[in-house]
């Protein structure tokens, strides 16, 4: 007798599963590649893994929760109207916590390496002495503002009933790993306050203090791509997988 599998409906709580194990991925794979694996690969290879792993989850995951994995996307898609208060609430906890234990795992799995130290740096991003170009307060948060607006932007767009359809991951993936690019050098790039906030917590001193830059800069631009975005792309109706999975 032949099984034949059928996909299962998904609910609001797969949503909220998906963005929990969807955010500890990419701190343990893509901040793991920048603490394990950053003085092989450089800062070109950190960024292509940011994005690769982003564009994974996009395919893995967007059909379930829409592949946020960030609070800024999130808010942005919040104040598009794509996704309820509730939603965003949920979300905003499945990513913080997937986040601080993706970098529990890895924070395990750097303690095994003879000789790497996990105090300070271990991914994390930082500005001043602990920017690579020395970039001030300001330029740290001016840049996390920027970049974090553009690939909010880009994921509003290409969810965007306007969108080509199926190319998605694929254009979302390389804005965050061209992000990368730029930022990496900078701040560590951030665009991300789950990911910055996660390592930061095991990392420590300056990297915990100087941590609420990288929590509020993104936000900031996340909400700034959602009001800029009515404006190259027509309005949507405000409804969503995820909140018809709410409801149900």
């Amino acid at each position: 007798m032949k099984t034949t599998w059928r996909p299962v409906e998904s609910t609001a709580t797969r949503a909220v599963v998906a963005e929990f194990l969807g955010t500890l991925i990419l701190i343990f794979v893509a901040v793991g590649t920048a603490v394990l694996a950053g003085e092989f690969i450089g800062t070109f290879g950190i960024a292509l893994t940011f994005g690769f792993t982003l564009l994974v989850l996009a395919y893995a995951i967007g059909p379930i929760s829409g592949s946020h994995v960030n609070p800024a996307i999130t808010l942005g898609m919040l104040l598009a109207k794509r996704i309820s208060p509730r939603t965003a609430l949920e979300y905003w906890v499945a990513q913080i916590l997937g986040a601080i234990v993706g970098a529990a795992l890895l924070y395990l799995l750097a303690k095994q390496v003879p000789g790497l130290r996990t105090d300070g740096a271990f991914g994390t991003n930082g500005f001043a002495d602990r920017s690579a170009v020395h970039l001030g307060l300001g330029g740290a948060f001016l840049t996390e503002i920027v970049l974090t607006f553009f690939v909010v932007w880009v994921v509003l767009a290409m969810t965007h009933k306007v969108a080509v359809t199926g190319f998605d991951g694929l254009a979302i993936g390389l804005s965050f790993a061209a992000v990368h690019l730029v930022g990496i050098p900078l701040t560590g790039m951030s665009v991300n306050p789950a990911r910055s906030l996660g390592p930061a917590l095991f990392a420590g001193g300056q990297a915990l203090s100087q941590v609420w830059v990288f929590l509020v800069a993104p936000m900031v631009g996340g909400a700034v791509a959602a009001l800029v975005h009515p404006l190259t792309h027509p309005p949507m109706e405000p409804t969503t997988v995820a909140d018809e999975q709410a409801a149900a």
